[in-house]
């Protein structure tokens, strides 16, 4: 029983520690890279399709993104959810495929970057928090009903403790990567 609340907090803590990483994969680091544009839906008949189903996306050179859709006449649905994303980038429609030209970012523009990321990262570490609180929870309900003993109930949140640690340190890792990459030139 505790073997399977330990796991189970575990494995919810590694889905929050993979939900950070492609969070902030979408983040742009002035670099262009298909992973921007994971998270825009296309209006698609009245649907909130992925881009990534609509079109193929490459990157010929290190500032520029190509969106080639399947089927041309979804050209401007593609072309209108990227203009309303929260990316800030212009699409240039050539009739066949749109260009996405990523500029350089700005000092400024990074900082807004870096306290995006650390607020996501707070997000996740409260997260993790979230799932040692439930897991205690749960350990205490295995206690109550006399399940496990009290000795068992403190070494199991010593336990889940010491995950919660070592997963907030991950969060940390991950969110300082990801400020290093944003500030480099």
């Amino acid at each position: 029983m505790i073997n399977e609340v330990m796991a189970d907090a575990v494995d919810r803590m590694e889905k929050a520690l993979e939900s950070l990483r492609a969070d902030l994969r979408s983040i742009r680091t002035g670099r262009a890279s298909p992973a921007l544009l994971e998270r825009i839906m296309v209006d698609y008949y009245s649907m909130p399709t992925p881009l990534q189903q609509l079109a193929t996306i490459s990157v010929p050179e290190a500032q520029t993104l190509v969106i080639r859709p399947y089927s041309p006449s979804d050209l401007g649905a593609i072309e209108k959810a990227i203009a309303k994303s929260d990316l800030g980038l212009t699409p240039n429609n050539d009739g066949q495929q749109i260009r996405l030209t990523i500029p350089a970012l700005t000092e400024e523009r990074r900082r807004e970057l870096t306290k995006t990321v650390s607020r996501r990262a707070e997000e996740a570490r409260v997260a993790v928090r979230n799932i040692r609180r439930d897991a205690i929870h749960d350990l205490r309900e295995l206690e109550k009903e006399s399940m496990i003993s009290e000795d068992e109930l403190h070494r199991s949140q010593e336990r889940i403790q010491q995950k919660t640690d070592d997963y907030i340190k991950h969060v940390d890792e991950i969110a300082q990567e990801k400020d290093q990459e944003i500030m480099t030139l």
